[in-house]
């Protein structure tokens, strides 16, 4: 459903992607893990059509997103880490035009909007501009746009970001629901145990390279400390110097928290 091949592309002297490949599946949710800088925003820019790779191929449902870029967008969804939106309108009029763009039937969209509306917490202030939303809502309204239309093709960048614990589990539903649908999901995130909970395979991205590939059985099941796939994780990073090591610390801190079953 979504494949990359030889993906590469650099900013200057600085390299993003070094010859990135791998496949998402249909009924796949695929997490990419890595540190700040490893590549993952660039490569999801790139399926994205939004990013052109100096070297390598996309293809998304069959079509290649910079040879055929309607083609392929029409059967992709795609929550930036960074949304933009025009701030004067409200939240309804941003996605009665996403439905109008791809082409859902009206009484269809607002089923479907008022459905997403109602799992993330936003169906009373769908009629606000965006102008006044904070930066969860903001993440809401974006991950809505992006699966409104039940892409075949998923693409989330921090997608969860900043959403409350009750919304997350929403959202967590609605990704399993697509990818149950045959939909493929790829599925960005610094935070090892939502990816471990939500996943079932994960590519570990570092220094623009794939480190690993992990199923997972690989990973198992919960542990004390570090979950397993937090260890393994961890294993492709270089050893911290000692402001890094603060850093992890107040970085772990932030993860026990997120363990929290009601985030789960």
């Amino acid at each position: 459903m979504l494949a990359i091949d030889g993906l590469s592309h650099a900013y200057g002297e600085r390299v993003a992607l070094d010859g990135v490949s791998f496949t998402v599946e249909p009924g796949e949710v695929v997490g990419l893990l890595g540190a700040n800088g490893a590549g993952k925003s660039t490569l999801l820019r790139s399926i994205a059509g939004l990013q052109r790779p100096d070297a390598g191929r996309i293809m998304v449902a069959g079509h290649d997103p910079w040879r055929d870029p309607i083609a392929a967008k029409s059967v992709l969804g795609y929550a930036a880490e960074q949304p933009s939106f025009h701030d004067e309108l409200s939240a309804r009029e941003h996605l009665a035009f996403v439905a109008s763009v791809r082409g859902l039937e009206p009484g269809e969209a607002e089923a479907r909007l008022s459905a997403l509306a109602a799992s993330l917490d936003l169906a009373d202030r769908l009629d606000e501009p965006v102008h006044g939303f904070s930066h969860g809502m903001r993440k809401k309204l974006s991950f809505m746009m992006a699966v409104l239309h039940r892409p075949a093709v998923l693409l989330c960048d921090e997608a969860l970001e900043g959403f409350d614990a009750p919304s997350a589990i929403g959202a967590k539903r609605e990704l399993r629901a697509l990818a149950s649908a045959g939909g493929a999901v790829l599925f960005s995130s610094h935070f090892t145990e939502t990816v471990e909970r939500l996943c079932d395979r994960v590519v570990l991205l570092h220094g623009g390279r794939i480190a690993r590939t992990l199923t997972r059985a690989e990973w198992g099941g919960a542990t004390e400390g570090h979950s397993p796939l937090e260890r393994m994780f961890l294993e492709v990073l270089p050893p911290a110097a000692p402001e890094d090591r603060k850093s992890t610390r107040l970085n772990s801190s932030h993860s026990s928290v997120s363990r929290m079953p009601s985030s789960a």
